[in-house]
């Protein structure tokens, strides 16, 4: 008599697992940089300390950035108003994008409190020594580069990041290519070092590996703050862009820092007023970066 064969029953199946929760961009982004400074073996212990985001200094706007701030070792785009929006206007289009980015460098600098230079890349001199100091930025710390091409400044870029020892570098390029911009995040990843590209990019261009893209626009000045006879330097910020981020848009005004009173350099922050629906931003703003005032 033949013994029957037991018929193999499927195990029963386990519950899924649940999925990893996903890593914070920030803090990655701080651990990759705390490496590399181990690596390359001369960076500063204090430095070691330093949270990955660069805060704006409203909650309104860090909110909306991962990690409550803008990432450090990494490439923002910082890009004007449409020209026709300014009137034909080209000083005054890249005005306010230029001044809001020497406010972040201002920050940056008061925050870590960071003696590097700053590396500004352009093909064209025009910035003004007491505006940028009204703004928070030593003029004192910047290292000019004049490209005879935007390839050049491209290039000058590139190494400035790729090197890890300047504290920032910006770079002045109407419409870089997208194998630059990979080329440019890739460098401040490697190096450590946060990087700002400021140009014209077209409105429908929304492709990029830059962690960020932001639309600066002049508004009105405000009251002057402190001791300082310069209006309090506002924009209209619009936030394009932003990986891990929600973007948003906001009209500012810039605050002095205590000890900058429209001469030293002690940085500051912004302050938000949320927009009015429908409204465009005005022409005609006066800005305090460059030499000759555009009305």
């Amino acid at each position: 008599m033949t013994t029957p064969v037991p018929f193999p029953r499927r195990p029963a199946e386990s519950p899924s697992p649940d999925p990893p929760p996903r890593p914070d961009p920030a803090l990655l982004a701080d651990l990759r940089a705390r490496i590399r400074r181990l690596e390359r073996g001369h960076g500063k212990a204090g430095r070691d300390q330093v949270p990955a985001a660069l805060t704006l200094g409203d909650p309104a706007i860090d909110g909306a950035l991962p990690g409550g701030g803008l990432a450090r070792a990494a490439l923002h785009e910082v890009v004007g108003p449409p020209e026709e929006a300014m009137g034909g206007a080209m000083g005054g289009t890249m005005g306010a994008a230029t001044g809001f980015c020497a406010a972040l460098l201002g920050r940056l600098a008061a925050g870590d409190g960071a003696d590097g230079a700053i590396l500004w890349c352009c093909r064209d001199h025009d910035l003004y020594g007491p505006g940028l100091a009204a703004l928070g930025l030593d003029p004192a710390r910047l290292l000019l580069v004049r490209g005879r091409r935007d390839a050049d400044v491209l290039w000058a870029m590139e190494e400035g990041l790729r090197s890890g020892v300047p504290a920032a570098v910006v770079g002045q390029v109407a419409a870089p290519a997208a194998v630059a911009l990979r080329r440019l995040h890739l460098a401040a990843e490697t190096g450590g070092v946060t990087g700002f590209l400021l140009g014209r990019a077209p409105a429908d261009r929304q492709a990029s590996p830059a962690m960020t893209r932001w639309r600066v626009a002049p508004l009105p000045g405000g009251l002057p703050s402190g001791l300082s006879p310069w209006p309090a330097p506002r924009w209209r910020l619009e936030l394009l862009r932003c990986r891990g981020g929600r973007p948003g848009s906001w009209d500012v005004t810039w605050h002095a820092g205590p000890e900058t009173d429209g001469h030293g350099t002690a940085g500051g922050a912004f302050a938000v007023r949320p927009p009015a629906a429908g409204t465009a931003a005005p022409t005609g703003k006066k800005t305090l970066v460059f030499g000759t005032a555009e009305r």
